[in-house]
Order: structure tokens, then sequence, then C-alpha cells
């Protein structure tokens, strides 16, 4: 598992916004540990690491400037994804995953990819590919991004302030954050496929 304590304190606040952002809407950054990056800023500025305030603010600027390139970027190259071979970094099964979910639930897809990881990368490409009007992207991007970020940011931050001796604890709450955000793939793995 990463050291998340020392990723972040080592890499700081543009190390937070290049991770976020990547994470946000370039194509290679579903690999990255979003959520659980985001509540341990969170815990750290609790403890005094980090400015609450400005962490917030690049937190928001990277998850929704990121989503807004991974929209240009699926505007850009269109249906050239679909026809994507597979290779280490990329598998289309990963690019339909987050078309079936866009499909199925609308600009909402939006807010709520930002809480599964992996589909959180690829929703806003495939809104770009879809040519969803931008005015309504924006809208639903701001509000995904808001919620995702400040809510899991200051969830760390407040537990920090709360839990006395949270530090000891911080391994097992993010490996539950992990797992919980793994949570629907999980779920889509063990699901009975159709006949």
């Amino acid at each position: 598992m990463f050291d998340l304590i020392l990723i972040i304190k080592t890499a700081g606040y543009l190390g937070l916004f290049g991770v976020i952002f990547a994470e946000s809407g370039l194509f290679f950054g579903f690999f990255l540990p979003g959520d659980s990056l985001v509540f341990t800023a969170g815990f750290l500025a609790s403890q005094g690491y980090l400015n609450i305030y400005f962490l917030l603010a690049v937190l928001l600027a990277a998850a929704v400037l990121g989503d807004n390139v991974g929209y240009w970027f699926g505007q850009k190259v269109g249906p050239m994804i679909f026809k994507r071979e597979d290779s280490r970094f990329f598998h289309r099964e990963n690019v339909n995953k987050a078309h079936e979910f866009f499909e199925k639930y609308g600009g909402k897809s939006l807010i709520l990819a930002r809480f599964v990881p992996v589909v959180r990368t690829f929703v806003p490409i495939v809104a770009g590919v879809g040519k969803m009007d931008y005015k309504k992207f924006f809208w639903f991007n701001i509000i995904g991004g808001f919620l995702w970020t400040i809510g899991l940011a200051l969830a760390g931050y407040f537990l920090g302030q709360i839990i006395p001796d949270v530090d000891k604890y911080i391994i097992p709450i993010v490996l539950l954050i992990i797992f919980i955000s793994i949570l629907p793939g999980l779920f889509q793995l063990l699901k009975p496929k159709a006949q």
C-alpha cells in the first residue's frame, strides 16, 4: 500500500492537484488512489500539515478541471476510443462500463461516478464522446466535484479533530475507504451475468 501521508507531505498541494486532476479525467489516471488521497489530505489538514481552506480549493479545482479535460478529450477523440485495442493501460471494458453507467444515469452519472473508482475517470470522456451539452456537463461536473472532494476532505478533517490519536487508526480508515470504493466493482463482478 502507498504511504499516503508521506506522499502528501512530500508532494504537497501541487502533487495533490496533479493526482486528482489525472484521476478525474486523464485517460491513464484511472489507477490513482483518489478517494483515500482526498480523505488523508483532509486528515493531515486537521493535524496542521495543510491549510484546510487552500486544500479544499486545490482539490475542487483539480477535480473540475480534470473532468473538463476528459470531456474535451472525449469530444476530440470521439469514437476512436471505442475502437482501440486492449493494452497494458487501456481496457475497452472500462470505457464500456463508463458508457453504460452514463447511459443509465445521464447527467447524474457525473455526480455518481465521482464515488466509483475507474468509472470516475472515464465518464467525463464518455460525456464528451456523446456530445453532452457543455453547460449541462459543466454544472453536473461542479456539483459532483464539490460533493466528492469537499465531502471526503472534510470527513478526514473532522475525524482528525474529534477522534483522539486518530493517526493510530488512519491506515485502517484508509483501507476501509479503499474497500468501500471498490465495492461497486465487486458487486459488478459477482453479479450473475444475464443469460
